[in-house]
């Protein structure tokens, strides 16, 4: 799985339609996404995934009018549940022949289940079908079997890892390890539930090492998340949230995690460089903590999308997160009524490496 930053040939996204997932806040989120697709199509291929002809015919008429660039938009009429293609999307690997890349895609289709938590997902697991078909290229299903002899399709969302492209991947106890919102029940104890989808990262994704975190951030919904939190930004560095208030519920979690960081070595036996990033102010709508964060930002060709919340911290992750990109320009993305659907500019997004 190469990393975020490698070259991409497009990003995928799907095109917002349910309006359960805004509660009285529905109408201003296309206009959201036609920004983040106004600052895509300036630098790669947008494919959109819409429910109908009329569902097309409405975004493109919205995207004209925001200025995106049409010439590098590709609809595809794929029904969907929601719109959180980290996590429904294929994630797509790299051929490596004599330990180079060889260019072949192929696209990981692991099982989604709407976050071990909502009925309505059957729709959102045939999207890496869909893209295998598109481009015609190998679909592979991720499946170990259970301790009862019986065969498992592995359930994993994108949100919930985070790669180098170089062997090492990022992720939560709280996600995939816990028994609330369970994703893969049935593969023995916590233990044997860590050995078995380390063998699995290994077998399907390349990777050599899993750095388990503990906790995700205050309020996400997805049960521990990574992409909220901690964030690989080169090889040997990364980014992860702080949260110097000790009154906010954020700030145990994070400071563990912290410290897990920093006692972490990569494949060299070498510690990481740390970047230490702010968390805004609690985001609360209808009295609900928000899973606001400024680590949920995405890697395009040449820019980085950042969530921000109208926040004096704004500007200070914002610098941070180009000190880490000196050669991508830093976009910030106000994200205040994108939140409210419980996740924001890298949980919509999925990357296809070039």
């Amino acid at each position: 799985m190469p990393a975020e930053w490698a070259p991409h040939a497009a990003t995928w996204i799907a095109w917002p339609h349910n309006s359960d997932d805004w509660p009285g806040k529905f109408q201003t989120i296309p206009w959201v996404y036609c920004e983040i697709v106004r600052h895509l199509s300036r630098v790669e291929d947008v494919h959109i995934l819409v429910n109908n002809a009329e569902a097309e015919r409405r975004a493109t008429n919205l995207l004209r009018r925001a200025g995106a660039n049409l010439g590098r938009l590709h609809f595809h009429q794929w029904p969907t549940d929601r719109v959180w293609l980290r996590d429904s999307g294929p994630i797509f690997v790299k051929k490596i022949a004599e330990g180079k890349p060889t260019g072949d895609l192929a696209a990981t289709n692991w099982k989604f289940n709407a976050w071990a938590k909502y009925d309505n997902w059957q729709r959102d697991d045939q999207i890496p079908v869909h893209v295998a078909h598109h481009y015609d290229i190998p679909q592979i299903r991720p499946e170990v079997q259970l301790l009862n002899g019986t065969t498992h399709r592995l359930v994993l969302e994108g949100g919930s890892i985070d790669t180098n492209g170089a062997g090492l991947l990022l992720t939560t106890e709280e996600c995939l390890l816990s028994r609330i919102q369970e994703r893969n029940p049935g593969l023995g104890d916590e233990s044997e539930t860590r050995q078995r989808l380390e063998h699995a990262f290994h077998e399907y994704l390349g990777i050599e090492k899993v750095l388990w975190l503990n906790k995700g951030c205050a309020g996400d919904d997805t049960h521990g998340h990574v992409d909220d939190i901690t964030r690989f930004v080169g090889e040997n560095k990364i980014l992860s949230a702080i949260e110097p208030n000790t009154h906010d519920e954020n700030h145990l979690p994070l400071a563990e995690n912290l410290d897990r960081l920093r006692n972490f070595r990569n494949l060299e036996d070498k510690p990481f460089e740390i970047v230490e990033l702010p968390m805004p102010t609690p985001v609360i709508f209808e009295g609900q903590r928000l899973p606001a964060s400024y680590a949920n930002f995405y890697i395009a060709n040449g820019i980085v999308l950042v969530p921000t919340f109208n926040d004096p911290n704004d500007r200070h992750a914002l610098n941070i997160i180009a000190a880490c990109f000196p050669t991508r320009e830093i976009v910030g993305v106000h994200a205040v009524d994108l939140v409210w659907g419980l996740g924001t500019l890298h949980c919509l997004s999925q990357q296809e490496p070039a």
